[in-house]
């Protein structure tokens, strides 16, 4: 916090350019960004500095089910849990955002090994995922599909 109040105070004097960001990659190996549309998860992954595969669950989402509001952060671990990505110990960030001003976020912890063969929102397509290209939603929603 400290480095962060520091990078602050020098950026409104001119002295540094960018606040400080932490690397929250060392805090947490899983990240659900509230699904609200492609603009919130790719601002929230710039923000934060994460690379494109930590917002796969969020996109994969959005893609799959489209904005369905704050219940789209259980989708998304649902998705992990899919692909065999939660392992034992293994922390989960879930940052959701709600109409105005509202935002909330929970951190989990994975206190048991994950079964991925178990059934959930994702087991009937979740060998189709991630989508790869940029054929349109539409496009790419009918062939998975059909």
């Amino acid at each position: 916090m400290l480095k962060y109040i520091i990078s602050f105070i020098q950026r409104k004097w001119g002295i540094q350019k960018e606040v400080y960001t932490p690397n929250f990659k060392k805090a947490f190996e899983h990240f659900c960004i509230h699904a609200g549309g492609r603009a919130i998860i790719e601002g929230v992954e710039k923000l934060l500095k994460l690379g494109k595969e930590d917002g796969e669950a969020s996109r994969t989402t959005l893609y799959r089910y489209g904005n369905i509001s704050s219940s789209s952060l259980w989708y998304e671990l649902q998705y992990l849990e899919a692909k065999a990505r939660m392992k034992k110990g293994d922390r989960v960030w879930q940052i959701g955002f709600g109409s105005g001003f509202k935002a909330n976020s929970a951190v989990w912890k994975c206190i048991s090994e994950i079964n991925s063969k178990d059934p959930n929102a994702w087991s009937d397509r979740i060998h189709l995922y991630p989508v790869c290209g940029d054929a349109s939603s539409a496009t790419l929603r009918t062939k998975l599909l059909s």
